[in-house]
């Protein structure tokens, strides 16, 4: 009975292993997927608080590969008044051993603030995106199991997903991302995420992402309505929606426009 019982569990664990390595391979298809070499769009960004109550901002964000480890990003709200002449600045790092940097401009204080590890688990200018979600994650970083395939419906047609569980390698990664866990949906036929739950170290909370609406653009898929949604328990907290227009991939950018400078200076 023993040698029995020790031939069925190398059996689940061996499939516990395929299935592991079948998740890394995908997200590292995910990973590699090309979405150009630069990008610039003018986004919307809608706030809904627990009332139904609406407030929209405007922006335009630019993005660009320096090299094969680094990409920079920057945005810069263009409306209302509140939030005009904001900025905020990336610098993406694909290397483990250096942390991503991020500035934002405050116009109000003339005063350019950078954010610290600590911090990146906050709110991104009160949405329910946080500064470690306007930032690539790093692999290594986690852990993927192929949880099963199953079909997401929405009005365009059903899209054939695989759905993965992402799980922080360390208390380090939690702390900075926010996230304890999180439950992925790639598509099969182009491996983007499709939509995602976030499992929140704070107060229980759950956050889930859905892209209503995706766009082939030269070749490159883009996002053109995401929202995020927090939740805790049944009570829907608050969402975001952002949506993109008048997307350009592959275009030639100043590299100046990804400078401190720049924000500060605004367009």
């Amino acid at each position: 009975m023993k040698g029995l019982f020790l031939i069925i569990l190398s059996m689940v664990l061996s499939g516990t292993s395929v299935a592991d390595n079948k998740a890394r391979e995908i997200m590292e298809k995910v990973d590699a997927r090309d979405d150009g070499d630069s990008m610039i769009s003018t986004m919307q960004m809608t706030l809904i608080d627990k009332k139904g109550k609406q407030r929209n901002r405007q922006m335009r964000t630019y993005s660009k590969d320096i090299n094969a480890n680094t990409e920079h990003k920057a945005i810069f709200f263009l409306s209302p008044s509140d939030v005009k002449n904001t900025a905020f600045l990336t610098y993406d790092y694909s290397d483990d051993d250096k942390d991503d940097d991020q500035w934002m401009y405050l116009p109000a204080l003339k005063k350019t603030k950078r954010i610290p590890a600590s911090d990146k688990d906050s709110a991104f200018m009160g949405s329910d995106f946080s500064y470690a979600d306007m930032t690539d994650k790093e692999l290594d970083d986690y852990t993927f199991k192929l949880i099963k395939e199953t079909v997401v419906k929405r009005k365009t047609g059903n899209e054939k997903v695989w759905v993965i569980e992402s799980t922080p390698v360390s208390q380090a990664v939690i702390d900075e991302t926010g996230y304890i866990k999180s439950t992925l949906y790639i598509r099969q036929d182009n491996q983007v995420l499709t939509r995602a739950k976030f499992y929140l170290k704070k107060a229980s909370r759950i956050k889930y992402m859905d892209v209503l609406s995706m766009k082939e653009i030269d070749g490159i898929w883009v996002a053109m309505q995401t929202k995020m949604t927090t939740k805790q328990g049944k009570s829907t907290l608050h969402k975001t929606i952002l949506s993109n227009s008048d997307v350009q991939i592959n275009v030639a950018i100043d590299p100046d426009t990804f400078t401190i400078r720049s924000i500060e200076k605004g367009l």
